[in-house]
């Protein structure tokens, strides 16, 4: 029992509610953690890898804390791994699942090589609440609708979660770590990690303290204030919740638990968790969501490739003041309110005619809660190409918007400089974050905008009238 156990992890930034860590200890081995720098790693946006490196961080110091370490290497995971097997003579190896088409195929692959090497391989169920293969329609399928699945997972028991060790079991040697400063993961954000710094909640005691302060503060008025983003009405847990660092069970049973006390905002709340999880879903069984339509007769929409409104809609300076303070705010914090996002992302393919895929990738360059599947859906449904959109072709109106849900000016004002005798530090930290080479200034001329919004409606109708209709 003294060969160890090893716990790789991947976005499960946390010890407690943890089934792989806690199936490691359960072994009564001793426990390396492990993370590996792969391929996946490598291709994250530069905001995603720079607060994914945050949180690495903060983690290996909660393991210090308990007497254990974090162990990083670098390469293909099976290789990392297998070598790291060798050189500790472990026995057993633990991960939480993951549903994407990559991650699916990377896994299945490192179990079969080790399993064949000798060892003990596992993987748990740590990502969602509700695995995509365990939800099902009456007749077999995978839901296609977000209300109906609703309704299939609200009632279903939920575990409890499982707590954090105290102690860390460890093994009779370390064996030899990369250094995180190493692997540099901030440096393809320059100067602008400097900026995201400022904003970022980074690991698993902060993401529980964010989620306590919100049960008590903030979840009672939370769906008739989430959709204002001046108000700070929102849990601010995507973050956290991207790079697992708290559980969605340990957010489940806190929300449940202020439904049963009568929060009025409650079950809103536990419904865009199970939001996450129908993108899960979709994404597990319609794999290719995050790069194809997901409705294909939108294959013979003619979108824009990239080009130069899309370039002025990336830095914010589409004339338009809504959608420029939503690109502003993610630049400068690395997170976007939700309906700002939703704002932004149908001026991007509806007023522009812009393929959802130049929106969606720049959300993966740009968000620190960057989760594939929420981005992928959500891109997908503002379009109207995606699963669960309306039956009409939903355009936004920017500025009908903004009289709706930001009537006294404060969520523009708070981000956008240009105009404003004395900017607050947000709108002025854009400027600080940007590339130099954008040579932008809050001193200049705010733009005019892009394109009418009445024209830019027209146009799009006029496009969606050539779209074949699915038979």
């Amino acid at each position: 029992m003294t060969a160890p156990a090893l716990w790789w992890l991947r976005r499960d930034l946390r010890l407690a509610e943890n089934p792989a860590l806690a199936a490691a200890r359960a072994s009564g081995r001793p426990v390396i953690a492990v993370f590996v720098h792969d391929e996946s790693v490598a291709a994250l946006g530069a905001a995603a890898k720079w607060r994914l490196g945050q949180g690495l961080e903060v983690l290996a110091q909660a393991l210090a804390a308990r007497g254990g370490r974090l162990i990083l290497r670098r390469g293909p995971a099976g290789a990392a791994l297998a070598a790291l097997a060798a050189e500790t003579g472990a026995a057993e190896l633990h991960w939480n699942r993951l549903y994407d088409r990559a991650s699916r195929a990377r896994d299945s692959a490192v179990k079969a090589e080790l399993r064949a090497a000798g060892l003990r391989v596992e993987s748990h169920a740590g990502h969602v609440i509700f695995e995509p293969m365990s939800v099902e329609t009456g007749q077999g399928g995978p839901y296609r609708v977000y209300s109906p699945f609703w309704r299939a997972v609200k009632d279903r028991p939920v575990a409890a979660p499982e707590p954090a060790p105290a102690h860390w079991p460890a093994p009779e040697a370390w064996p030899v770590s990369d250094r995180l400063a190493d692997w540099a993961m901030g440096a393809a954000m320059r100067r602008g990690a400097e900026v995201l710094a400022r904003h970022a909640v980074v690991g698993e005691a902060a993401a529980r303290d964010r989620l306590a302060a919100f049960i008590t503060h903030r979840i009672d008025g939370y769906r008739a204030l989430r959709d204002f983003p001046a108000e700070p009405a929102t849990s601010g847990l995507s973050e956290n919740l991207a790079w697992g660092e708290i559980g969605p069970r340990t957010i489940w049973h806190a929300g449940q638990a202020a439904l049963a006390q009568g929060a009025r905002g409650a079950e809103h709340f536990l419904k865009e968790l199970v939001w996450r999880e129908f993108a899960w879903h979709l994404l597990y069984h319609f794999p290719d969501m995050d790069h194809q339509n997901w409705r294909p007769e939108w294959d013979e929409f003619d979108w824009k490739p990239d080009n130069d409104a899309a370039e002025a809609w990336r830095r914010g300076l589409t004339g338009e003041p809504f959608v420029d303070a939503a690109m502003r705010q993610m630049y400068v914090t690395g997170t976007m309110h939700n309906r700002a996002r939703m704002i932004a992302a149908s001026y991007l393919t509806k007023h522009l005619l812009t393929d959802w895929r130049v929106g969606l990738a720049w959300f993966a360059d740009c968000l620190t809660d960057w989760d594939p599947a929420a981005n992928a859906m959500g891109w997908q449904w503002v379009a109207g190409c995606g699963p669960d959109a309306a039956p009409y072709f939903r355009i936004f109106n920017p500025a009908t918007q903004a009289t709706k849900f930001d009537p006294h000016g404060r969520y523009r004002r708070a981000w956008i400089a240009e105009g404003q005798p004395a900017p607050p530090d947000t709108a002025r930290a854009y400027f600080d974050a940007v590339p130099r080479a954008w040579n932008l200034s809050p001193d200049r001329p705010y733009p005019r905008p892009l394109v009418a919004l009445d024209e830019g409606r027209r146009r799009a109708l006029a496009a969606y009238e050539h779209l074949p209709r699915k038979k």
